[in-house]
């Protein structure tokens, strides 16, 4: 068979791309697997019992804002990255803007305290809960943006893979960020972090098995 015909053949029954279905796949994915975590933090966790008075302490829009420029980067970032040929564009820079802001913050919050006391502004009371937490409530997330990204057509499943990851951690964060007391930005700027970037490891490793099409 030559290869217009070939072409012919495959086009025939080809049917046009609705407008937007990357974006709306995304969100679907997004609403029922942020649910989920919501769900399962109030279940395992409970809302942080001072969160009333917490709202008032700027730190802790901070602690909400970093994960939610995260998500909002990764969640641009997908949509394009589930479309073939289509660049990541500004999206992958966006995600350098709250990382940068919430590293600069916490190294002003160190130089200005004793040394005796920076360790324990990095550590908090709960560094090991806080990563391990942010990972459970990204599971729900996780296979959901997978599931959005499968059903799309990405060329780089081991980039797509990564950030529909990075958006299940971001999504983890944000929902554990309702529950947790840490305020530091030393302590976000590093569990929190190391919390959203698991999910997004794991998403580039399986990325390449998962997203083949």
């Amino acid at each position: 068979m030559d290869t217009d015909r070939l072409v012919a053949m495959l086009a025939r029954d080809a049917e046009p791309v609705v407008r937007g279905a990357a974006g709306r796949r995304f969100g679907a994915a997004l609403l029922a697997g942020s649910t989920a975590a919501a769900v399962l933090m109030l279940a395992l966790l409970g809302l942080r019992p001072d969160l009333r008075e917490a709202a008032g302490d700027a730190m802790f829009w901070v602690k909400l804002g970093v994960p939610a420029v995260l998500l909002a980067s990764a969640l641009a970032a997908c949509t394009r990255l589930g479309r073939p040929g289509t660049r990541l564009g500004s999206a992958g820079v966006m995600l350098l803007l709250p990382i940068a802001a919430i590293w600069l913050l916490a190294a002003h919050t160190l130089a200005s305290v004793p040394a005796a006391a920076r360790v324990a502004l990095v550590l908090g009371d709960s560094a090991a809960a806080c990563v391990v937490s942010i990972a459970l409530l990204a599971t729900p997330v996780f296979i959901a943006a997978f599931w959005a990204m499968q059903g799309l057509a990405p060329t780089r499943p081991a980039l797509a893979g990564a950030f529909s990851g990075l958006l299940a951690g971001a999504a983890g964060a944000l929902v554990y960020a309702l529950h947790c007391p840490e305020m530091a930005a030393p302590f976000i700027a590093t569990w929190y972090l190391l919390g959203i970037a698991g999910p997004a490891v794991v998403g580039a490793i399986l990325g390449p098995v998962l997203l083949r099409w």
